[in-house]
């Protein structure tokens, strides 16, 4: 039987910080949750004034009409609505103010037929779109027992097909109570939006230094757009006195913006499939979506089609993207079982499951005029959860990513690194020379190097010991002739230094030092009698072949260790003689 692995103390390290993190966020909501409602109960009184109604559509007159109850055919644009009731005699009238829900029209409020609020006529007689949301209107004080009438005037077609609850609540209170009912849209929309920018701003600063973070780029883009058309639909700007208008407008812009960061990262995981029919796809969704999002910005900037008669086909788009990146993921998931295309699919079924819940709602309450929920935010609920899909997604494989550079990194080190030296290999050199050969009058300086000793060292003392004496060679030649070029080992007891410069000056400081440092090692390690023989060559304007100038610096090293060779008796002292250079 398997043993299972007991877990390491640092699994149960990060198991227990997520832990921590989800109480702290749950706990932190609820506080804040309760900041805000802890007096809703007191301060939500209101006064509702759903019967009672006389109403008048265009010619058609309903009497006595109750607006929870109320269904009509989906209004066409030019249509005018009629309403009037009368306000309570026994009501209480200082400081209230009327909350309507206005769609896509322009509203005049007239109390015993004088006006005392008008929106959005002007803007239809200019063509102009007029928005959607909560309208407060300031009630004098004197409105107990008078007639209240509300004249509509439709500026889209199928805006709405039933009436919103009408109250009167204080006036002090009804930014409040906006902000406390949707709550859950305030956070999310606040979050999404902060989160955003301040990602948005962080990735384009590392983005001048590396295009890994083009995804993320994405993601924040993507959580800007939602969490903006979050605070706009769910009428949470209003509390910025902000007309519906601009509201509806900002709506419209973050919503039809959206897809396009959401393609955007997709393109990596629907090209990784590698199959024609996918990629086709892609340039198709992502084309349609430009050219979609750009003539319906541009037909609505010039009033002539606006964003509330084309949201459909947007919606539309946007339900192809979801299904499109759904079954990208799963077909990504079936190759590589990855728990990025796992997470991603999750993310990517809960935001589909949530957009088709908050659009069946929309559809049903403006088509059919039923509220099929009172539950708001689901969509809101699940694009926080589609991007903290991504974000791990996202964390996940740059992590894995990361990773595999480290691992190729490493080989290719390896592949022209000495490994006991740590400097570079022959096969470093070689190509290095290559790119030498390859250079327009290039000044350079060839050294070859040949250890003394090192056989005898070996048989005497040991290989570990003859490893300091390679290892101690190596040292001298780096601090010396590196900072000017390229030092590597050839092999066994052989090195070379390819120095950038053929300046006659700059090469005895380069000796010098490399005598100096040959000195100061062997007086650092007892018995190190460590002892080098080299030789150089120059380029010159008649020679610029770097094979035949390495060559002569060889055959220069060579005379230089038989020299030294015959003036130690056949024994290679410390000593280290003067060549001609070529």
């Amino acid at each position: 039987m398997k043993t299972r692995k007991k877990p390491t103390r640092k699994t149960v390290i990060k198991a227990a910080l997520i832990v921590y993190a989800l109480f702290s966020v749950y706990f932190t909501t609820r506080f804040i949750d309760g900041l805000l409602s802890s007096e809703y109960s007191a301060v939500s009184r209101y006064l509702t004034l759903n019967d009672a109604w006389d109403i008048a559509i265009n010619d058609d007159s309903f009497q006595n009409v109750s607006l929870d109850t109320f269904r009509f055919a989906p209004v066409k644009k030019g249509d005018t609505i009629t309403m009037e009731r009368t306000f309570p005699a026994d009501t209480d009238c200082t400081g209230h103010a009327l909350l309507l829900q206005i769609k896509q029209a322009a509203v005049t409020v007239s109390i015993d037929g004088e006006p005392i609020h008008q929106y959005g006529q002007e803007r239809i007689e200019r063509n102009k779109t007029v928005g959607s949301g909560y309208l407060p209107v300031d009630l004098p004080d004197d409105y107990a027992a008078k007639t209240l009438k509300l004249q509509f005037t439709v500026a889209e077609d199928k805006a709405f097909s039933s009436f919103e609850p009408i109250r009167v609540y204080e006036w002090k209170n009804i930014y409040r109570i906006i902000l406390t009912e949707n709550r859950i849209p305030l956070f999310l929309g606040c979050f999404l939006t902060i989160f955003g920018l301040v990602t948005c701003c962080i990735t384009f600063l590392a983005m001048l230094f590396s295009q890994k973070f083009t995804r993320i780029l994405c993601i924040s883009l993507f959580s800007v757009c939602i969490g903006l058309w979050t605070l706009c639909y769910y009428n949470v700007l209003l509390i910025f006195t902000m007309p519906l208008y601009t509201i509806s407008l900002l709506e419209y812009l973050s919503l039809y913006l959206a897809p396009i960061p959401l393609i955007i990262y997709m393109r990596e995981d629907a090209f990784a499939l590698k199959r024609p029919a996918i990629c086709t796809i892609y340039w198709v969704l992502f084309a349609v979506q430009l050219l979609a999002t750009s003539v319906f910005l541009a037909l609505h900037a010039i009033d002539l089609v606006h964003c509330a008669a084309t949201l459909k086909y947007m919606q539309v788009l946007i339900l192809c993207h979801l299904i499109f990146s759904a079954v990208v993921e799963f077909m990504n998931l079936r190759i590589s079982r990855q728990l990025i295309h796992r997470l991603f699919l999750i993310g990517m079924l809960v935001l589909s499951g949530s957009v088709c819940y908050d659009l069946v709602f929309y559809y049903f309450n403006r088509y059919l005029g039923i509220a099929i929920s009172s539950t708001k935010g689901i969509a809101s609920v699940g694009l926080v959860i589609f991007i903290a899909m991504l974000l791990i997604s996202f964390y996940l494989d740059m992590t894995q990513k990361m990773m595999q550079e480290k691992e190729r990194d490493f080989l290719i080190k390896s592949a022209y690194t000495d490994e006991l030296t740590q400097t570079h290999n022959r096969r470093y050199c070689m190509e290095y020379m290559t790119r030498v050969r390859e250079m327009e009058n290039p000044d350079y300086t060839v050294f070859c190097f040949d250890l003394n000793n090192l056989k005898t060292t070996n048989d005497t003392y040991g290989h570990a010991q003859g490893d300091i004496l390679i290892r101690s060679a190596a040292d001298v030649i780096i601090n010396a002739f590196e900072p000017h070029g390229i030092v590597a080992r050839m092999g066994g007891d052989e090195f070379i230094a390819i120095a950038e410069t053929n300046n006659p000056e700059e090469i005895s400081a380069m000796i010098r030092e490399f005598r100096d440092n040959i000195a100061q090692k062997n007086e650092e390690i007892p018995d190190l009698h460590l002892s080098i023989a080299f030789g150089y060559a120059s380029c010159s304007p008649k020679e610029y072949n770097i094979e035949k100038i390495y060559q002569i610096a060889d055959d220069l090293m060579y005379e230089n260790k038989q020299k030294m060779k015959k003036s130690s008796g056949g024994a290679l002292s410390r000593e280290n003689a003067v060549h001609t250079p070529a």
